[in-house]
């Protein structure tokens, strides 16, 4: 009778022992299977939420009169259009969707309002990704709620501004801040109204995040501003900072020690289980030593029950741990339950990973199987 052969019957008749490693393996791919699926719907979430929290840049001209900047909230200086697309072609830079902007504050029909050109986001290179604000199209307005309120306007409809006729692409919910009374429109249209040429006074932009909260990246910040726009200045929203990154370091720190606890926990129960084995086949072992046997033929049926286990609790675990994620995952990581996502590349990984994790957790077992001395073990048993 082969090797295979002497696997399969063994399992079969001892198959409380069999289940109980089958189950362990099974618990220990299905677990980080489902942290995995659902832990990379959280993070994904965990970044939106972050970028949701807005822009935490402003690239101001230099030389901007700081208590002026703060008291009307926007630089009055200006800076030629075309430096925000001095990013493109730069990689490995700190910031990312960068927009350009020309803030204003005007008199529309007897309302304050702060009018604010915007273009397309900038990404540098390797970096783009979708817009974190929306596009404003030459001849439409954006208008904040107070604005909207004030002078009685609504989606679709056609209005004036400083003589140029506009429609109204959309009103904003309100936010409780100065957005309330800003009016977006189109950079191109908001230079025209106001004869700026091609200047801007902003760049908004995103601090692309950095691995370690404690560091303080604003020397960094500057230091590459300088080499881009070396007429501008960063200001950064630092509470906003520190809070993305902590938040995206407790998120990545969370799955860096659940793992290892599982793989540990779960090594130990099927060793265990494995050396209660070799205790119950003392006799076969004994018999098939005085048969001839050799070391390689008794440590292999030990080895290959445990990677023939493996693999069948590889596939299992893939499947149970993935519908885990899917019933359990938002709940647990606060995530939209349609954002959790099959991960089948993973399905490969784990049915080579798993009979292999088996198989280090046997070795132990099976050195003790073959160093059983058959006299010894026959002569115990007789």
């Amino acid at each position: 009778m082969n090797t295979l052969h002497l696997i399969v019957h063994e399992a079969l008749h001892r198959k409380l022992s069999s289940a109980l490693v089958l189950l362990a393996l099974i618990v220990t791919v299905a677990l980080p299977t489902a942290f995995f699926t659902a832990g990379v719907s959280s993070v994904m979430e965990t970044r939106r939420l972050m970028r949701d929290l807005g822009y935490n840049l402003r690239i101001i001209p230099k030389g901007t009169d700081m208590e002026r900047f703060w008291e009307v909230g926007y630089a009055e200086g200006s800076m030629p259009e075309d430096c925000v697309k001095r990013f493109e072609t730069r990689p490995d830079l700190s910031y990312n969707h960068l927009i350009a902007m020309l803030h204003r504050r005007v008199d529309w029909d007897g309302v304050s309002i702060v009018l604010t050109g915007i273009l397309t986001e900038v990404s540098p290179e390797g970096k783009k990704k979708s817009s974190m604000i929306f596009k404003v199209e030459r001849g439409t307005l954006y208008l904040g709620h107070t604005v909207a309120t004030r002078l009685k306007l609504s989606s679709g409809a056609s209005t004036t501004l400083l003589g140029k006729t506009f429609t109204i692409a959309a009103t904003l919910s309100e936010t409780g801040s100065e957005d309330d009374v800003r009016v977006y429109a189109n950079l191109d249209d908001v230079q025209e109204l106001l004869g700026a040429g091609d200047t801007i006074n902003e760049i908004k932009a995103l601090e692309c995040h950095c691995q370690d909260p404690n560091i303080d990246t604003l020397p960094k910040l500057r230091a590459e501003l300088e080499d881009i726009i070396p007429e501008g200045h960063v200001l950064r929203r630092d509470k906003m900072a520190v809070a993305r990154k902590k938040q995206r370091m407790m998120v990545d720190s969370y799955f860096v020690w659940i793992l290892p606890v599982i793989l540990v926990a779960s090594a130990l129960w099927i060793a265990l289980l494995l050396v209660l084995n070799v205790q119950q086949r003392r006799e076969e072992i004994g018999i098939l030593r005085a048969l001839g046997h050799g070391t390689s033929r008794i440590a292999g049926l030990f080895v290959g029950k445990a990677a023939a286990l493996g693999l069948v609790a590889g596939i299992i675990g893939f499947l149970v741990g993935t519908v885990l994620a899917h019933a359990v995952g938002p709940s647990i990581f606060g995530t939209i339950a349609g954002q959790v996502q099959t991960h089948w590349l993973l399905l490969p990984i784990v049915a080579v990973l798993a009979p292999l994790f088996a198989v280090g957790a046997a070795l132990v077992p099976a050195m003790l199987a073959v160093v059983h001395d058959p006299a010894v073990t026959l002569r115990d048993d007789g």
